[in-house]
């Protein structure tokens, strides 16, 4: 127990239960991928089965999140980070109040760590390169996140890709004004409007394409797998446009206080340099980056205009077919940007004025010049 301690591998019931049954409640799909539940409403299901995120079973019903490494644990790595993935093994699935075990990827000595976590003898290596994938992504939402294992080969089941509760619940309202226009195109031929626009959101935004879309499909002109790839590209479109409706505030707020911060304590020439130009540049990166995920957004609503206005179902179709390939650029960026914005107000409470030492300025926004400049790696 001394060495599970000292690496952070074991958590008190007490805390980790409240955690696990707070994450279980409210995970965000941006922050959080929880696949105990995504094994509890899914693991009758062949593809569940077949079609596994991880190999090993433990695993695969654990909870892995993006996690803001507070000070006491920057000691578990050897390189400075403000974000590490974590991932948490419950130590019974049916009662979360017994707590857990968890790891960083990337920690020192961490596939150790995953190894007594998951007891199994069997070889890891498969399921360690998904980790490192997974820990090489700004955000874990679904879109984003299939696109990425896709690319490195990696088919998994559509189950592993549900948008939360939370997040559902959030939405509903959001997606049933965007697509009010679809509505009245779709459904001309069917009476109550309000039934059908929550029917519609409702399957939409669900797991499965079932026969509720069916008025949609023949608008579309998709058939069978088409059909279920647009769906669910037209779905992450609408997903990162409802983030941005409060992420384009608080990011607006964030680089407003990133060219006020002050910092204390005494530096030399080149360092004070360093930090006024990283102030400017990352001003002017944030601004770019954000003009860019609109450009993105904005060939989403040609297409979409093209459709609902004019009645040109051709433009919006392709669209969908083309769309998940804008992913990993579009969820990239926005996830760098959410990173930028929550992690700051984490650190500067809002109405403080933002102040930070010389050696944590320079920290900070060395690590957000970095989620801006550097690309994703695939």
């Amino acid at each position: 127990m001394a060495a599970k301690r000292r690496t952070g591998l074991a958590i008190s019931a007490d805390r980790s239960s409240r955690s696990l049954k707070a994450l279980e409640r409210t995970a965000s799909t941006s922050r959080v991928l929880n696949l105990l539940a995504v094994a509890n409403a899914h693991g009758h299901r062949e593809d569940w089965e077949e079609q596994p995120l991880f190999g090993n079973r433990v695993l695969n019903a654990s909870m892995i999140l993006k996690h803001r490494v507070r000070p006491d644990e920057t000691y578990l790595f050897d390189d400075y980070r403000t974000a590490a993935t974590k991932v948490i093994v419950p130590f019974e699935r049916k009662d979360l109040g017994l707590g857990g075990q968890s790891f960083f990827v990337g920690q020192r000595g961490w596939m150790s760590l995953l190894k007594e976590a998951c007891t199994d003898s069997r070889s890891l290596d498969q399921d360690v390169r998904i980790l490192r994938l997974l820990d090489k992504l700004p955000s874990l939402d679904p879109f984003l996140l299939r696109e990425h294992l896709r690319r490195h080969d990696h088919v998994v089941a559509p189950c592993y890709f549900a948008i939360s509760q939370g997040d559902l619940e959030s939405m509903q309202g959001y997606v049933a004004m965007q697509i009010e226009e679809l509505i009245r195109l779709a459904y001309t031929k069917s009476s109550g409007g309000g039934t059908y626009t929550a029917r519609l959101v409702e399957a939409l935004l669900s797991t499965d394409v079932d026969e509720r879309l069916e008025p949609l499909r023949a608008t579309l002109m998709l058939q069978g797998e088409d059909f279920r790839e647009g769906v669910f590209s037209w779905k992450g479109f609408l997903y990162y446009k409802w983030m941005l409706t409060t992420l384009q505030p608080q990011l607006h707020a964030v680089v407003n206080e990133i060219t006020n911060l002050a910092v204390s304590g005494p530096r030399d020439i080149e360092i004070g340099l360093y930090i006024d130009g990283a102030k400017r540049r990352l001003k002017k990166s944030i601004l770019a980056q954000r003009a860019q995920v609109d450009r993105t957004l904005s060939v989403y609503d040609a297409a979409f205009a093209g459709l609902t206005e004019r009645g040109e179902p051709k433009g919006f179709r392709n669209f969908l077919l083309d769309a998940p390939r804008m992913f990993l650029s579009l969820g990239e960026k926005v996830g760098a940007a959410s990173h930028i914005a929550s992690f700051w107000r984490y650190r500067f409470p809002e109405g403080r004025p933002p102040v930070a030492s010389v050696d944590e300025a320079v920290d900070i926004l060395q690590d957000f010049e970095a989620s801006l400049g550097e690309p994703l790696l695939v």
